[in-house]
């Protein structure tokens, strides 16, 4: 495994290989936690790892450097998978004093003991020199949380760009030209669309922001590290972070007797007419983490469900929800699904999308227990029109 970056900048964090849920994102192929160190006439840890792994990590550190000779502990985001391993490594290093922003002193505060802790509040687009190297810190307000921001070596041009880039992707392999890159990009595709997706703002006006910075390399806090193909993840990047539309069409549906199945495959039938992408998804059989990143770059989006106990199916309640705090825009909506004496669960479909402000193809269609082939007609229909949404994307 190369840990080094450049000329006395290492990385120095933790492969969690068998980590599958990350509060409710999938992770199957598990994640990173990535902490550098930079050596120059001081030394400087930028930040941590997740806190069963802290031994690990200050191993890691002192195969490049004696603990006590570490000058400062970078915080760039008050997380526990990036800070949770912040107290054990201010007791480790007595001499080091903690450097973050203000909001991320207050959130750390709010985590932590931190009484006994010396810190040096640092302001936007201040420097410090290490000796040799020069840190400059830039704050990213929500990318993803208020206190975040993100650290740069000049004579580098390397940006620790914390959670920005980042993939939940466990490796032997450090950088991105060592890896298979088509995995990379999903992976980074899957973390943006279930993590960074409702910032598509903020995200927009800090690579503004940054953009006038030379990298050389962006090493993020979680996955491999950009040093060969950082223009593709910021192509990627600045697509998603406005939900640009593919000609695609996801249909998702949760069933209880095949009824609003068969309807669900009506729909994508009818959307097939047409040349773009379909995805038909059961979310009882589907990760909302899945089915998220496939709905963050469609153009058209349907979702059936059941009506059960006056409501609908608890499945897809949960999946509207977890997409619903996702913030997907742009998208073309529409709802359906089968009842036995009470229309609510395509009911409650159409507000989830009309509150995630999908604009509604046509008025949600709905039949009582099995559909016949009037339902299953305007089914065809509805995904028919939803096509023609995508086609114009």
């Amino acid at each position: 495994m190369d840990a080094k970056l450049t000329d006395n900048v290492f990385w120095v964090g933790y492969v969690d290989w068998s980590v599958r849920d990350f509060h409710g994102y999938i992770t199957s192929r598990g994640s990173t936690y990535n902490a550098y160190l930079v050596k120059a006439g001081k030394t400087a840890l930028i930040d941590t790892v997740k806190a069963p792994y802290v031994a690990a990590f200050l191993e890691n550190v002192k195969a490049q450097v004696p603990l006590e000779q570490v000058d400062y502990i970078v915080c760039n985001h008050a997380e526990p998978d990036h800070s949770g391993g912040l107290p054990a490594t201010v007791l480790a290093c007595p001499n080091a004093t903690v450097l973050c922003n203000a909001k991320c002193r207050d959130a750390l505060a709010h985590h932590y003991d931190v009484s006994g802790w010396k810190f040096q509040v640092v302001k936007d687009s201040e420097t410090l020199p290490l000796g040799g190297k020069t840190l400059q810190f830039f704050d990213t307000p929500m990318v993803h949380w208020p206190e975040s921001m993100v650290t740069y070596v000049v004579e580098d041009a390397l940006l620790f760009s914390m959670d920005a880039f980042g993939q939940h992707y466990a490796s032997g392999f450090r950088f991105d030209d060592e890896s298979d890159l088509c995995e990379v990009m999903q992976e980074a595709k899957t973390y943006y669309a279930n993590i960074v997706l409702p910032y598509g703002r903020p995200v927009a006006s800090t690579l503004a922001r940054l953009g006038g910075l030379k990298l050389a390399m962006v090493a993020p806090s979680h996955g491999v590290i950009w040093r060969s193909h950082f223009g593709k993840i910021l192509e990627a990047y600045q697509a998603w972070m406005v939900c640009k539309p593919a000609k695609k069409v996801v249909v998702t549906y949760c069933s209880m007797w095949n009824s609003t199945r068969v309807m669900a495959e009506a729909v994508a039938a009818g959307a097939e007419e047409l040349p773009v992408d379909v995805k038909l998804i059961d979310v009882n059989a589907t990760s909302d983490t899945q089915i998220v990143t496939e709905v963050m770059d469609c153009a058209a989006f349907a979702a059936g469900s059941a009506t059960l106990n006056m409501g609908l199916m608890p499945r897809m309640a949960a999946t509207l929800t977890y997409l619903r705090g996702l913030k997907p825009v742009g998208k073309t909506g529409f709802a359906f699904g089968s009842f036995g004496w009470a229309s609510k669960g395509a009911e409650e479909v159409a507000q989830y999308l009309q509150a995630m402000q999908m604009k509604p193809v046509c008025e949600p269609v709905t039949c009582r227990f099995a559909p016949d082939a009037e339902t299953l007609a305007q089914c065809r229909a509805a995904g028919r029109a939803l096509a023609e949404v995508a086609l114009k994307a």
